[in-house]
C-alpha cells in the first residue's frame, strides 16, 4: 500500500501545498491565497479545507494518509505552538493541535526557514548529509540548522535566525528588527543594494552600477562578473560578512555542509567562491574546508521540508 503525506508552506501572500509519497516523490503541488483578514483567522480552516478536498479528489483512505507537515513564517516551539506570526497576524496558539482537530490527521509544525532546510537536506542541495546549515538570502536573511537529521528549533522556536547575527558592531544604520550590524543588513537583497548605494556615494570612480535607475542585487553580481571594480568590492564585502557569520555558527554545530538558497543565491559560483574564500580565513582548521552548495529546490523547499517533518515525527 502506497502512503502519502502533505507539505503545507504558509506564506504571507500564498499557501504552497504538496502531496508526497512517503519516499519523497512530489505527486502534485498547488497554491491557495493567504487570507490575512481578521488576523489570519480563516487560514487554518482554509488549509484544512484544501487538504480534505485533495484527499477526497484522490480517493485516499485513512490508512493511506500519514499526516500533514506545516511551515509557518514565525517562531514555532517543539510542540507546535506559534509564539507570534506578524506576517499572518497570528498571536500565540498551538497550530498543530488546531490543524489536527480540523483535519483529523496527525500534524507537525515548524518555522518555515527550518523546514526549507529540512527539505534541502532530504531531496535538495544537502541530500546525503544529516548535519547542514541552510542560509536563505532573499529580502531578508533566514536560516535553518539541521543536526542529526532533525531541526534545531531552540526553546522558543527561534533557532537558526542567522540573519540577526551581529557581524559589524560599529554599524550605525538600523536593521529591520531594530538592531545594528546584523548580517541581514549586508547579505540580503535589500542589504546589498544598501551597501551599493552607500559605496557609490563615497567613491568617485566610474562604475556601471551608476547607470541603473533601480539597482538590484542581481545587477551588482552581474556587473561584478564583468569585472567592474566597485561591484567586485561589494561582492568581496558581502562575502566577508557572510563567511564571518557562518564561521560563528559552524563553531557551535560543526555542520557537514552549508546550503545557500534564496533569490540572491542565483548569482551562482561567484557567491559560493567568495564565501568559501573568507570562511576558511575565520575558522579553526578542524572546521575548515566545509562543503558549500547552492540550494536546488527553489520555492518548493518548504513543502518538501514540511513533508519530511511529518514523516520524521515519532
Amino acid at each position: 500500500m502506497q502512503q502519502y503525506c502533505f507539505g503545507i508552506d504558509i506564506g504571507g501572500t500564498s499557501i504552497k501545498c504538496g502531496l508526497f509519497t512517503k519516499e519523497g516523490e512530489l505527486k502534485e503541488k498547488w497554491e491557495i491565497p493567504t487570507n490575512r483578514e481578521n488576523h489570519g483567522e480563516s487560514v487554518p480552516q482554509d488549509v484544512a479545507d484544501t487538504i480534505l478536498k485533495k484527499i477526497k479528489e484522490k480517493d485516499l483512505k485513512d490508512e493511506e494518509v500519514i499526516g500533514v507537515g506545516i511551515g509557518v513564517p514565525g517562531p514555532v516551539t517543539q510542540d507546535g505552538t506559534v509564539l507570534k506570526c506578524a506576517n499572518l497576524g497570528w498571536s500565540i496558539f498551538n497550530v498543530s493541535e488546531k490543524m489536527s482537530t480540523l483535519t483529523g490527521l496527525k500534524v507537525a509544525a515548524a518555522n518555515d526557514a527550518n523546514v526549507a532546510a529540512l527539505g534541502e537536506m532530504w531531496q535538495g542541495g544537502g541530500k546525503g548529509y544529516e548535519n547542514i546549515i541552510m542560509v536563505t538570502l532573499g529580502t531578508g536573511v533566514g536560516g535553518g540548522v539541521i543536526v542529526g537529521g532533525s531541526v534545531v528549533a531552540g526553546s522558543n522556536g527561534a533557532g537558526g535566525e542567522i540573519g540577526h547575527i551581529i557581524v559589524n558592531p560599529t554599524e550605525m544604520d538600523q536593521c529591520g528588527c531594530g538592531g545594528h550590524g546584523h548580517l541581514e543588513q549586508y547579505a540580503s537583497a535589500t542589504g546589498i543594494v544598501r551597501m551599493a548605494k552607500k559605496l557609490l556615494s563615497e567613491q568617485t570612480q566610474e562604475s556601471v552600477l551608476r547607470k541603473y535607475k533601480d539597482l538590484t542585487a542581481k545587477d551588482v553580481f552581474d556587473t561584478a562578473k564583468n569585472g567592474d571594480s566597485i561591484a567586485m568590492e561589494l561582492v568581496e564585502e558581502l562575502g566577508q560578512y557572510l563567511a564571518l557569520a557562518l564561521s560563528h555558527v559552524a563553531a557551535v554545530v560543526d555542520p557537514q555542509i552549508f546550503v545557500i538558497g534564496g533569490g540572491v543565491s542565483k548569482a551562482g559560483a561567484i557567491l559560493i567562491d567568495v564565501i568559501r574564500k573568507y570562511y576558511n580565513k575565520n575558522i579553526l582548521s578542524a572546521l575548515s574546508n566545509k562543503e558549500f552548495r547552492l540550494a536546488e529546490l527553489g520555492n518548493d523547499a518548504g513543502i518538501y521540508g514540511c513533508a519530511k517533518l511529518i514523516l520524521s515525527k515519532k
